[in-house]
């Protein structure tokens, strides 16, 4: 996030100067070093590639580029982790910097989205050189498994053979593989007598996956002894901070009552299809299990279920509302910080900036601004703070934007973070920050510096984060990764659902188009269905046109996603597979954007967001 008008020059000298990179010769390559592509996932109009990296060689690999051909039709719409340009079908990719050494054995990885979905790319050089295994596309999918016999402990599986290279399969239950073979069948054993599991296929070669065979369930026998069907899917409604209510449909057969587990510990017993738990330990995840059962014995046990209970939403309403504040000036309204209407909760002001001390911060109000404003001291600025304390709001120091370089890469760096942090939100009585780094970060030590920087400022500390949608596709990305593993005193993402293009949604079927509902609700399934609490995530969305360079929607849509992911109505095509009734709320940038428009975000989202369970 960042303005326009003020840094058109510096864009403009950023861009040729990576235009200039990206046509000169790559750098001298290292030996032994490799590139390997793998496609993450594919769906019919596109897929998801990856590349890894690799120096196998005895000294370090100081800059990489990768080259290839993409079929005719084909092409690559974006990419991240690297810097992309095009010549026809050749498509070529170059570090982006920070991750352009790789020492003896490291790797490094960069993604992209490609379309159709079929399409592979070929002819890979890495440095000028061939990739290596990269030029040896994965296998193709392979044909529908069936159950080909059944025993009281075993299912026997077979399916068709993959197209391609092909070294071998994985029998995949879920994510966990069950079984790696170089043929087209196996044997699963271990199993209960009885039990039904579902299993897909992947074949593999030296360059990654296949995309999963169509699944295939079958059941062990031993099913004579008259015990219940299998329960369907358990749903979950009615949360507190302490309880909430299992619903399920009734099983097949004979059924005396049901048992709802919690791992093998018995937590109750039911003779209809509800259950309320009660006496949970607030603000953590409780998976369960049902079985029917009669007097011949127990059915197999319901796929799991996650029950998280609601959280204390410490210094900020259970649902609120975010607003970016300009330190600067561009084309929105210039305002001073105490202009903030009642609408907003917490206001993150941009930016902290970085020094010449890697990790400290500095802030300091922008004369540009204050002149524009006609008039703007330090001293009122602070004073605009305090009354906005006065109103109940919360004031942050947001630390990046999208041309903000503050780099935490040694734990020396994180307690200068910490330490600089601290002494700002002293200096100035802000209640938190929030990282907005958009050129990278490093999850490891910006934790250390985030847990410094909680044990100096207390419990009330607010930290959010504002990570761009790619940031967070998956939890191998380092924004994830910080995210989990603060996840104890982190309050909320707010992604940023804009200048991002189509990205993947949690069900992986399709790359979604930015400004839709669907898009909205797919991505923050990714995030609600990987480890963060619902409280803990938030639709971070421009105010409106000028805002963002795509990604603009109606407030009232964001209010439809906002419903979809509380209520599970008026979604869109895509449905989450389950509801997120605490739901945290929405951001915008901003509000200076937002003034622009009339204040229609925040007139449209915030009386809204006290419509939600």
């Amino acid at each position: 996030m960042r303005n326009t008008r003020t840094l058109i020059s510096v864009a403009i000298a950023v861009l040729m100067a990576a235009t200039s990179l990206l046509l000169t010769s790559g750098p001298a390559a290292a030996a032994a070093a490799t590139a390997t592509f793998t496609k993450t996932a594919s769906w019919g109009s596109g897929f998801e590639g990856r590349f890894t990296i690799s120096n196998g060689g005895t000294t370090a690999l100081n800059g990489w580029e990768i080259a290839v051909d993409m079929p005719s039709g084909a092409a690559i719409s974006s990419s991240w982790d690297a810097l992309m340009s095009r010549n026809g079908q050749r498509y070529v990719f170059k570090n982006v910097g920070w991750n352009g050494n790789l020492a003896p054995g490291a790797t490094v990885n960069f993604g992209f989205i490609g379309t159709p979905g079929t399409a592979e790319p070929s002819n890979c050089t890495l440095n000028g050189n061939p990739c290596g295994d990269a030029q040896v596309p994965v296998p193709g999918k392979p044909g529908a498994p069936t159950v080909s016999s059944a025993s009281g402990d075993s299912l026997s599986l077979s399916w068709g053979a993959s197209s391609g290279t092909v070294t071998g399969y994985r029998v995949y239950e879920g994510t966990a593989v069950r079984a790696t073979v170089s043929g087209t069948s196996t044997t699963i054993g271990s199993l209960g007598s009885c039990e039904s599991h579902t299993y897909t296929v992947k074949a593999y070669n030296a360059s990654g996956e296949s995309p999963a065979s169509e699944p295939v369930t079958g059941t062990t026998a031993g099913c004579t002894g008259g015990v219940p069907g299998k329960v369907g899917t358990v749903t979950v409604s009615d949360l507190t901070y302490t309880s909430a209510v299992l619903k399920w449909p009734a099983a097949s057969g004979t059924v005396t009552g049901y048992r709802v587990y919690q791992g093998a510990t018995l937590k109750a017993t039911v003779q209809t299809t509800t259950a309320t738990l009660s006496d949970l330990t607030p603000c953590a995840t409780h998976t369960y299990t049902v079985k029917g059962y009669n007097d011949n014995g127990e059915g197999p046990a319901s796929d799991s279920v996650p029950v998280v209970t609601r959280c204390d939403t410490g210094p900020l309403p259970k649902h609120f509302l975010t607003g970016y504040w300009h330190n600067f000036v561009n084309p929105a309204v210039e305002m001073k910080l105490g202009a903030t209407p009642n609408e907003y909760d917490l206001i993150a002001v941009a930016f902290a900036e970085a020094t010449s001390s890697p990790g400290r911060l500095d802030f300091k109000l922008d004369p540009a601004l204050a002149t524009a404003v006609g008039g703007y001291t330090e001293a009122e600025f602070k004073a605009d703070i305090a009354s906005l304390h006065a109103r109940g709001k919360k004031v942050i120091l947001s630390v990046g934007g999208e041309l903000g370089r503050v780099q935490v890469g040694s734990g020396q760096a994180a307690t200068a973070f910490a330490d600089s942090a601290y002494a700002l939100m002293q200096e100035y009585g802000f209640d938190g920050v929030d990282i907005d780094l958009e050129n990278g970060l490093n999850a490891t030590y910006m934790a250390q510096a985030l847990r410094q920087l909680r044990a100096k400022a207390g419990s009330d500390l607010i930290i959010t984060m504002a990570p761009q949608t790619i940031d967070m596709q998956s939890t191998g990305m380092g924004y994830f990764q910080l995210a989990l593993s603060i996840k104890d005193i982190l309050t909320v993402v707010n992604m940023q659902y804009y200048n991002s293009g189509s990205m993947l949604g949690c069900d992986k079927n399709a790359a979604y188009s930015q400004g839709t509902v669907n898009f909205m609700t797919a991505l923050a399934c990714i995030q609600l269905e990987n480890g963060l609490r619902p409280d803990q995530v938030a639709l971070g969305l421009p105010a409106g046109a000028g805002a963002a360079g795509g990604g603009v929607v109606q407030p009232s849509m964001v209010n439809q996603a906002l419903t979809c992911l509380a209520r599970g109505t008026n979604c869109g095509s895509f449905v989450p597979p389950r509801t997120y009734p605490g739901i945290r709320g929405a951001m915008t940038w901003s509000i200076n954007w937002d003034a622009s428009h009339n204040w229609s975000f925040s007139k449209t989202v915030k009386p809204h967001l006290a419509t939600l369970p």
